[in-house]
């Protein structure tokens, strides 16, 4: 479904903008669009159904990052923690992760998320990127410090060189969840860790996946000043976003992408 063209789009917070493409609006980082091409799509690039269905949208998607559709990377995404680093001639192929990190420029990475936190990452002094697929289980596994990890492992990257930008996912004031998620984080990375700070205790038990990746990534190294968090919940803009809670198996996923610099 596309929103009717009279709808403006949701309401940004000063770091991010709107930039319009051939299909419609996307999503972008101001601080990292200084140093990487990326952005999050919405309901106007319909990504539902089948992946024949959607190979049309996915060459729109990598005309827009200005790269041929074979270095259009992607996973498949198993609600994890693995980050794996890609090259051109892999670029086709779908292993099983949440995560991709790269140095090569020729190639633009991608996640999708219908709820999910889609997580990018850029090196403003080596160009390395990361994106990632941060659901709950990813998150309480550690997923942003492992992308961190694997930058500054195989990309030389400085924790304090990278700027990180969240898009759209569910937000903490939908994301209802059972206590037994608690023992899972408790059982993740999370050593030493406020869970306060993450779960919200009120008539329901709510998950906050933006400070918890925050979190994580201020523990990693990323400067707090260099982390930006979009506040657009997925669940609260349903002419905009596509929400795995409110439509169900029917939901079709919203793209984030990013392709560091030449």
């Amino acid at each position: 479904m596309r929103p009717p063209a009279r709808l403006e789009p949701p309401h940004l917070p000063d770091a991010f903008t709107w930039i319009q493409q051939p299909w419609g609006a996307l999503l972008q980082c101001v601080p990292l669009a200084r140093i990487a091409m990326h952005g999050w799509t919405t309901r106007e690039l319909a990504i539902v159904g089948g992946a024949a269905d959607c190979e049309p949208q996915w060459r729109q998607l990598a005309a827009a990052g200005g790269v041929p559709r074979d270095s259009l990377a992607a996973v498949h995404q198993v609600h994890g923690s693995a980050v794996i680093d890609v090259r051109a001639r892999e670029a086709r192929e779908r292993p099983r992760a949440d995560g991709l990190v790269s140095g090569d420029p020729s190639l633009m990475l991608s996640v999708r998320v219908a709820d999910c936190a889609a997580l990018l990452i850029g090196d403003s002094r080596r160009g390395a990127v990361a994106a990632v697929h941060a659901g709950w289980r990813g998150t309480a596994a550690g997923i942003a410090a492992a992308a961190v990890a694997r930058l500054r492992d195989l990309h030389g990257s400085d924790p304090s060189d990278l700027v990180a930008a969240l898009g759209p996912s569910i937000g903490p004031c939908c994301y209802t969840v059972g206590e037994e998620l608690i023992e899972a984080f408790r059982g993740g990375r999370q050593n030493g860790v406020d869970l306060g700070r993450w779960f919200r205790h009120g008539e329901h038990l709510q998950l906050d996946l933006w400070t918890a990746n925050r979190d994580q990534l201020e523990a990693a190294g990323v400067p707090g000043s260099a982390i930006h968090v979009s506040g657009l919940c997925t669940a609260c803009h349903p002419e905009w976003f596509y929400s795995y809670r409110r439509e169900g198996t029917t939901a079709g996923r919203l793209v984030g992408f990013i392709r560091g610099r030449q």
